[in-house]
């Protein structure tokens, strides 16, 4: 089933093609003007430019060929110097809400090349606690892999974990000081070293701010951090087994954390994964020609002759002969390409890493590790800042832990319930489950509404509401229409065939309903689900409407009532399915 704006372009392209213009021609969008048409065609304009004649002459003859042949329109209708407006007749509405009713797919097509995509998203860091600074990764990142999941594309989502840097030399450092006599700090002994971690995740907590302050301040510790960093990364064997308990206890907590927000990965990979594959891949490029030797380090020129500015070149290994941050994402994209047989890689990070990104993108494709059809993309975001404009921090102007705001808002949640009178009959434990679902709702929502790459204020008073452009609007509306279908069913009422609308609230659901296809096509394409979260808001207020005006339960008319369940069925059908994409569960009922 094609979108039905797919369907009108493929109409008005004949047209065009009959009157003798291309196909080009004929596309068709949703109306900007609802009181001349629901859709509207502005072809006319480029093709007059084109051939040399008036708009309106060649709108005219579009117009004259649709009426001739289109049945399926109530009101055809020229506006301006040649805009061609459309209105769709009532029952070729109900019948195309219908048929998508009746699809699995809800009308959406999967892509017709799928791909194997992978999702680097995530980034969170063995040995630190996750802060809101980690949100938007994981959010947007996990709506983008659940989008491309459900458009066809094979999708692995990959956390990409930072555990390979000088901070992990910076603890071993600090454990050495604290605690000289653990098996861990004697070079000579190859093992084994204890199954059980000496440490947690609260002891890590703790060491690594006193770890990187006292590397900051000292000269010595920081000089001892990056030789210990650099003896992890050559093999040392007590140290590789200290850091793996660092990943460990830090991975644990993280799946928890991640776990809480409904943001669950393929891969739990990291930085580390790919230090076999380094050498290796150096050597290659060396082989090549690809590296030079600058002031004792490994580096990659990557500039190209069009660049409007010096471009830094890659560095590939320091002169002390430890790698960058940059020389394990090229090695990463290199495991990705050959082994995972990536098609395309969508890395979902801070705008920050801009230049970084581009260094390494640049660097694959030169060296060959990323063939040319091979996709690599930077989808960057930017900043979620509290009210006065900053990133959003404690009130005491530290940063705030993931818990901490999840704890947060999910607070905000029930006193925005008890205002309400939501859920005020239930039992404690529905009632906290539902107050966690309508905080996160309020969190996730609050972030997708925007478009990624601009920052945004967070505004946990308007943002928990159950009003406006939030996250519990959108839960309310879509169980409230639940509750209609499941009260309907009590009363041994299901929905029925959507017939043709003859009310206005219904007839622009319906329209809105038939917008899905487009709607996640284009955040598809754009990778911004900002068109998803604006599209479902748009449903709901729709949805309403249509609820306030046609009183669904004690319509006395039996098919009017079948009908308008049919379009309460296919609404809720559409909510849950974007909703899920967005990575919002919704509660049974409210």
């Amino acid at each position: 089933m094609q979108p039905l704006t797919q369907h009108l372009t493929d109409i008005l392209s004949d047209a065009f093609a009959a009157a003798g213009y291309d196909r080009s021609y004929g596309e068709v969008v949703v109306s900007g003007r609802p009181d001349l048409g629901q859709f509207q065609c502005n072809g006319a304009l480029p093709a007059a430019k084109a051939h040399g004649q008036k708009p309106r002459d060649i709108a005219a003859q579009i117009v004259a060929h649709l009426q001739q042949g289109a049945p399926i329109f109530a009101d055809i209708n020229l506006a301006g110097p040649g805009f061609i407006n459309l209105t769709l007749s009532d029952p070729f509405l109900a019948q195309w809400l219908q048929a998508m009713a009746d699809d699995e797919r809800r009308g959406v097509a999967p892509v017709a090349t799928p791909r194997r995509v992978v999702v680097d998203y995530g980034g969170a860091n063995v040995a630190k606690p996750m802060h809101v600074g980690h949100l938007r990764a994981g959010i947007i990142g996990e709506s983008i892999k659940r989008l491309f999941r459900f458009m066809g594309d094979d999708v692995i989502g990959d956390v990409h974990l930072g555990d390979w840097g000088t901070q992990m030399g910076m603890i071993i450092v600090e454990l050495a000081r604290r605690n000289p006599g653990w098996p861990y700090f004697d070079a000579d002994n190859p093992g084994p070293f204890p199954a059980e971690s000496p440490i947690t995740l609260t002891d890590l907590e703790e060491i690594y701010p006193a770890a990187s302050a006292r590397a900051k301040e000292d000269t010595a510790v920081m000089e001892a951090s990056r030789l210990a960093t650099m003896e992890l990364q050559n093999g040392r064997a007590g140290y590789r087994a200290l850091w793996q308990h660092f990943v460990d206890v830090s991975v644990a907590g993280l799946k928890e954390d991640y776990g809480a927000l409904a943001i669950h990965f393929d891969l739990w990979l990291g930085e580390s994964d790919v230090q076999d594959c380094i050498d290796g891949m150096i050597a290659r490029l060396q082989a090549q020609g690809c590296t030079s030797e600058s002031q004792g380090a490994l580096i990659m020129d990557i500039a190209l002759p069009d660049d409007n500015k010096p471009t830094p070149p890659l560095i590939l290994r320091k002169s002390d002969g430890a790698v960058m941050y940059g020389t394990t994402d090229l090695a990463t994209i290199d495991r990705r390409v050959q082994e995972l047989g990536a098609q395309l890689i969508l890395y979902v990070v801070d705008h920050r890493q801009r230049q970084h990104f581009e260094q390494v993108f640049r660097a694959a494709y030169k060296s060959g590790i990323t063939p040319p059809e091979v996709g690599l993309e930077h989808n960057y975001f930017g900043t979620m800042n509290g009210k006065d404009g900053k990133p959003f921090k404690t009130r005491e102007g530290g940063v705030m832990k993931l818990k901490d705001l999840i704890q947060l808002v999910i607070d905000a949640a029930l006193a925005r319930m008890a205002e309400s009178h939501v859920a005020d009959e239930y039992a404690e434990a529905e009632r906290l489950e539902i107050a966690r679902m309508v905080g996160l709702a309020a969190l996730k929502y609050a972030d997708l509404m925007n478009q990624r790459m601009k920052d945004y204020i967070f505004d946990l008073d308007r943002f928990s509401s159950f009003e406006g452009r939030t996250g519990p609007y959108l839960l309310y509306t879509t169980v409230r229409a639940r509750s209609i279908l499941t009260k309907a069913a009590a009363q041994s009422i299901a929905p029925g065939s959507i017939l043709p609308p003859t009310v206005e609230a219904e007839r622009a659901l319906l329209l809105q309903l038939a917008q899905l296809p487009d709607a996640l096509r284009q955040a598809y394409e754009t990778r911004m689900p900002s068109y998803m979260a604006e599209y479902i808001y748009t449903l709901a207020n729709e949805f309403n409407r249509f609820y306030n005006a046609c009183h669904i339960l004690s319509e006395r008319d039996t098919a009017v009532q079948t009908s308008w369940l049919g379009v309460t069925q296919l609404f809720l059908r559409v909510s849950e399915l974007v909703l899920t994409l967005l990575g919002i569960e919704i509660p049974e009922r409210m």
